[in-house]
């Protein structure tokens, strides 16, 4: 990424930019179990309210990073999901790698041990992405659901932190 290139926090008012992007990942058919665009307030339910992020360049949004609960639990509270989406025409440019290396700091910053990811076997750039910054492959959930009528695998990944949780 260039010099540029900002981190903000994402706000409300980012969801149609937001919304847009995630809707280009949910019809690549590879990055979602997801079929439609949920509303903004759904979509802030399913989030953590920390570590919300848009990449911006001249004030478009390149793409956008977020941490979801694997549990309702307490014992999970430093366990989270990755989220990470990059618009179809800032993909290959390094803007998944920036948000995801900033999520990484920002997420330890937090008190977060370990993001995990479930990635579609197909999609290949996501994958390399995790493997780049440090996400190791730990198992394969198969046949875990149907997307469109077609069972799809789920690779997992995670990243435990050396800083938090040791």
């Amino acid at each position: 990424m260039n010099n540029y290139t900002m981190l903000q926090e994402m706000q409300p008012n980012d969801w149609p930019l937001v919304s847009k992007i995630y809707e280009d990942g949910i019809k690549t058919g590879f990055a979602t179990f997801e079929t439609k665009v949920p509303t903004y307030a759904h979509w802030d339910d399913m989030h953590l309210e920390e570590c919300r992020f848009v990449a911006k360049k001249s004030g478009a949004i390149l793409g956008w990073a977020a941490l979801s609960p694997v549990s309702s639990r307490c014992v999970y509270g430093g366990v989270a999901e990755v989220s990470v989406y990059v618009s179809e025409n800032s993909r290959g440019l390094g803007v998944g790698r920036f948000l995801m290396e900033e999520l990484i700091k920002k997420s330890e910053d937090k008190g977060i041990w370990t993001l995990q990811s479930g990635i579609f076997p197909d999609n290949i750039t996501s994958i390399k992405l995790h493997e780049k910054v440090g996400f190791r492959y730990i198992g394969k959930k198969e046949r875990v659901g149907q997307l469109r009528g077609v069972w799809k695998d789920n690779l997992l990944f995670e990243k435990r932190s050396d800083k938090v949780g040791l």
